[in-house]
């Protein structure tokens, strides 16, 4: 545009010596006229630049220092980091985290997935059983834990007894490294299955029926029609799922400390990454390790979720129609 047919510019509005902009003004107008409505919204705000925010940026900045809490913060650069990548503990947490999340994150996704197929069946009292597999999410995990401490006690365990009765050798759930984990995997299965089953049943309905008339049509069978109807059109819901089923179970944390205690059973083998974050920051007082030990764990999260991202995600696939033999 040439400078012949430029528009002209806005001419500032003087207030005393200066000169303002005259959209600068009109936005300040702006804000006095509607102040209710920003004074009404301010609160979140606030309460997020205080609690959320400003714990963050504090959190990256205390894990380049050295600091008890009580003292002066020192400087450390990057000696936190590479004592992080030296820390046996640390790696032991990592490797505790994901055997739980395996043991955990595939069986349960699988019968939220089935559970939710029954529930949107033609079936009797569908309601009654849709807030029975919802209550143990929200069920009291710190209580919960404490029954299932008693479930699978190596001595007067229920579990350990019924096995007894069924004359097979009892399983020292609380104190061996592989019962530790499958204790926790369990408490995590019963607690978030029935949670991803009310998500998949949501996305269950959202699929034309015209699709399983159409299938049923040609003669496909139940399992054809699970396998190439619905999983396709419920591919970004299971996405979803799995990718905060990730989050959620990289940092697990109440089911071991409570089961457990803080270090994390015998041999540590419930030791997981946020736990082991807590007993650096909270317990040995290493706030500086304890932060490191934080953005380690979100950049690990985050490479998981992006790599299920790229795994799962939807490529502008749609759903085809299952072959049938057709049979004179």
């Amino acid at each position: 545009m040439s400078a012949l047919n430029a528009p002209p510019a806005a001419a500032p509005l003087r207030t005393g010596d200066g000169a303002v902009p005259r959209s600068r003004a009109r936005g300040w107008r702006g804000i006095l006229t509607h102040w209710p409505q920003y004074l009404a919204i301010a609160p979140f705000y606030v309460l997020f630049l205080v609690f959320g925010l400003f714990p963050i940026v504090f959190s990256i900045v205390l894990s380049f220092t050295d600091w008890d809490g009580m003292g002066d913060i020192h400087f450390a650069g990057l000696s936190q980091y590479v004592y992080l990548v030296q820390d046996s503990r640390f790696w032991n947490a990592v490797a505790n985290t994901f055997i739980i999340w395996i043991l955990s994150t595939v069986p349960m996704l699988f019968l939220a997935l089935v559970i939710a197929f029954l529930l949107h069946q033609n079936i009797r009292f569908r309601g009654i059983y849709r807030v029975a597999f919802f209550l143990p999410n929200v069920t009291s995990m710190v209580a919960m834990a404490i029954v299932f401490g008693s479930v699978f006690s190596d001595t007067f365990g229920i579990v350990n007894s019924a096995l007894t009765a069924l004359h097979l050798d009892s399983v020292p759930w609380l104190s061996s490294s592989w019962g530790i984990k499958v204790t926790i995997a369990v408490m995590v299965i019963w607690r978030f299955t029935g949670y991803n089953a009310i998500i998949y049943l949501a996305g269950l309905q959202s699929i034309p029926t015209d699709l399983y008339d159409a299938a049923k049509t040609d003669g496909a069978s139940t399992w054809q029609i699970f396998t190439r109807v619905t999983i396709p059109l419920l591919r970004p819901i299971i996405l979803f799922t799995v990718i905060t089923s990730t989050v959620g179970g990289l940092s697990l944390f109440t089911e071991p400390q409570v089961l457990l205690g803080d270090a994390g059973g015998n041999g540590e083998a419930g030791m997981t990454i946020v736990l082991y974050q807590y007993n650096q920051a909270f317990t040995q007082f290493d706030f500086g390790y304890g932060s490191a030990i934080a953005w380690a764990l979100f950049v690990l999260a985050s490479v998981f979720a992006i790599i299920n991202w790229r795994l799962l995600s939807e490529r502008s696939e749609t759903p085809r129609r299952p072959r049938t033999r057709r049979t004179r």
